[in-house]
């Protein structure tokens, strides 16, 4: 996330495609330095939207990959765009401290172990191994959807025992942990 600046009170900048008129600040005072005019809200920048796109693109790769009989090479970039978008979302040390957890270790270890099989050429396989990776590692946050989902009239409350009965594992542990 950044700050614009421009030269003159009252010009037009265009993001995006979007035009953005800059206002004066309060005061008259500009954090930005003498004639320039920073915008007040925040504005993602090209790094945000990248970060976004590696991430979806990854989960599109993913999602074909799973749609063309396990297409080993459409999973292997799917899994490598995941691993790239992923941390650019969270941030390194989050996403480290997240998967480095003494609770999620297993969950890590089948995820990498899964990548590991379809990049040497099981796709089937390594799919299945790193879906359970994906199951251990946020399992948690299954059971906070079926919290939210419980709202949901008609079907609210057997699609929050779905999610709940998958995401404890059967029931076999607690999910008070949240995964993030």
């Amino acid at each position: 996330m950044g700050w614009f600046s421009v030269q003159a009170v009252g010009e037009t900048l265009w993001y995006s495609g979007v035009a953005v008129w800059l206002a004066p600040q309060s005061h008259g005072q500009s954090t930005e330095g003498p004639n320039q005019v920073g915008i007040n809200s925040t504005v993602p920048t090209n790094d945000v939207s990248l970060t976004g796109d590696l991430f979806d693109t990854g989960s599109i790769f993913l999602f074909f990959g799973v749609l063309m009989f396990f297409d080993r090479s459409m999973l292997a970039m799917g899994n490598i765009l995941f691993l790239i978008g992923l941390p650019l979302i969270l941030g390194p040390a989050k996403t480290l401290s997240f998967f480095a957890r003494r609770q999620k270790l297993t969950g890590t270890l089948t995820f990498a172990l899964g990548i590991i099989l379809i990049l040497f050429r099981w796709p089937l396989t390594g799919f299945c191994v790193e879906l359970y990776g994906l199951f251990v590692l946020f399992g948690d946050f299954l059971v906070t959807l079926g919290t939210f989902a419980a709202g949901i009239p008609v079907i609210g409350q057997p699609l929050k025992r779905v999610l709940v009965w998958i995401g404890t594992g059967g029931g076999r542990r607690g999910g008070s942990e949240l995964p993030v």
